[in-house]
């Protein structure tokens, strides 16, 4: 029976390697997302890495200009829509092949000093720095939009809320800012990221470096790498690079997502707090009032599936053998790639969707006047005007909300100076000091947020200050990014003509 399920697998399956049930859930997917993500860098390190071969006498000049017109001669439009061939293990074999093809035996002397371990490492981080770079735009364009948002609405009075319930006063800036902040540290989280991912492994080979006299310090430069790994075995076995970004993009997807969940709850009608512009609705079917605010649901949604693949990576390294192996390669890489596009996509439609709603200013307004939302003030006042302990100031606004409440008042109208000054005698013993006057302005809206001056408060001359000083970092941070970028594509520039003077 058992030679039976034998025979029938080997028939179906096949008797050499790969078998056809590997090579469809393992290689044909490595291979596809290889030929998307890496035919140009593995071309770059193929260049940069002859370069240093025949700076270092390893190659003769003569066989590096032949190495280097097989590599001029190579299709990559024919690899990125060929299929896999189970001839190859993989992409790397299949170019080889087609450099020995052009070249001879001689392109064979292009491994000279390096392993598909540490060209792999160095292809992973080549792809996820450009990434990163493409993250952190996407990240200041959001950035720029909630500053140009927050501008917009630094008097914009809104209620403020903790555990869920109404606060205090405060602008629809003032929350705006917060969310900037955020970004703020999100954007230094991947700057150190980019940090750890942007180091060479060039040169460790399989794990212990090569007996060869290579220049890992010139690949390193070739390659636009910042540093290099300096331990070999690190450099093949190291995984924390990608569970660093992973976990840093899992934390800016959760940062968001509590922002567009606070968005879904203020798009309802019974919050009334902002119209989205029609191109970020959808109608119903069957209801013909409904404006579903499903570009904040997707963006919920989306948010939770970054999350979920930067899980995912953190899984697959998570109690893995220390040295090189398939679990923090191939199968895993795309999951953080797939992250991070999404995040990209992310920024961009919350960024759109928050320019263009329309804010209902006066709802909000009203809504903080009429609640109890202000009296902390008054309890502040109270201490600068009648001399007494916050806790006496709080007691006596605190009995005048029970008294209201008894009466079935939930609006700050009913609270008069009258009601007060009766609690006022209750706790001190002693009439209030304050006019009516400055009484009744001390419970308005614009009175609590506009005496709140102090640092990182929603008065609108602090608020205009920490928004002059955002917009000012922005060209600090615009700039680390095009160095970067620049540098990178200045190395690609140079690969370039070492290529065309190999062929000439």
């Amino acid at each position: 029976m058992f030679e039976d399920f034998r025979n029938k697998t080997q028939q179906e399956d096949g008797m050499i390697f790969p078998s056809n049930i590997y090579r469809k859930i393992v290689l044909q997917p490595a291979y596809d997302e290889a030929k998307k993500n890496f035919l140009i860098i593995m071309l770059q390190i193929n260049i940069a890495h002859l370069k240093m071969l025949e700076e270092q006498g390893l190659v003769k000049a003569e066989e590096a200009k032949q190495i280097g017109l097989a590599l001029k001669k190579l299709d990559l439009n024919y690899y990125r829509i060929e299929d896999y061939s189970p001839n190859y293990e993989d992409l790397f074999f299949r170019i080889e092949n087609k450099l020995i093809e052009f070249a001879g035996d001689v392109a064979g002397n292009l491994h000279i000093g390096r392993s598909r371990n540490d060209m792999g490492i160095a292809i992973y981080r080549m792809t996820l720095r450009k990434k990163l770079l493409e993250l952190m735009r996407a990240l200041l364009t959001l950035r720029d939009d909630l500053v140009a948002a927050a501008e917009e609405h630094i008097d914009t009075i809104m209620i403020g809320y903790t555990h869920t319930q109404q606060a205090q006063p405060t602008t629809f800036a003032h929350y705006l800012k917060a969310v900037i902040d955020q970004l703020n540290r999100d954007f230094e989280r991947l700057q150190n990221v980019y940090k750890t991912v942007n180091r060479s492994s060039m040169g460790a080979a399989a794990l212990t470096t090569t007996g060869f006299n290579i220049s890992r310090e010139r690949m390193r430069d070739l390659l636009a790498f910042d540093e290099i790994i300096e331990n070999a075995w690190d450099a093949v076995a190291g995984a924390d690079y990608i569970a660093e970004a992973a976990s840093t993009v899992q934390l800016a997807a959760l940062n968001l997502g509590r922002t567009s969940q606070d968005f879904l709850l203020w798009a309802t009608q019974e919050f009334n707090a902002f119209t989205l512009a029609s191109p970020y609705v959808q109608i119903s079917s069957i209801m013909p009032q409904k404006r579903n605010p499903v570009s904040i649901e997707h963006t919920r949604s989306l948010l939770s599936a970054v999350v979920g693949d930067a899980s995912t990576v953190l899984q697959m390294v998570h109690n893995t053998p220390f040295g090189d192996i398939v679990d923090t390669e191939d199968d895993m890489q795309p999951y953080l790639w797939r992250a991070i596009d999404r995040l990209v996509g992310i920024y961009e439609l919350f960024g759109s969707l928050v320019v263009t709603m329309d804010v209902n200013k006066k709802k909000l307004r009203d809504r903080a006047e009429n609640s109890f939302a202000n009296v902390t003030e008054l309890a502040d006042t109270l201490v600068r005007s009648e001399g007494i302990s916050f806790r006496q100031a709080h007691s006596i606004v605190s009995k005048c909300i029970k008294v209201l409440l008894a009466h079935n008042e939930e609006s700050l109208a009913s609270l008069t100076w009258g009601l007060a000054n009766t609690q006022s005698k209750l706790v001190t013993g002693k009439p209030l000091v304050i006019s009516e006057e400055d009484f009744y302005h001390t419970l308005k809206p614009e009175f609590f947020v506009g005496i709140r001056t102090l640092l990182g408060g929603p008065a609108p001359e602090t608020m205009r200050a920490s928004l002059e000083q955002c917009k000012a970092s922005a060209h600090k941070l615009y700039e680390w990014i095009q160095l970067k970028e620049t540098a990178i594509a200045e190395a690609e520039k140079q690969l370039g003509m070492f290529l065309e003077e190999w062929n000439q």
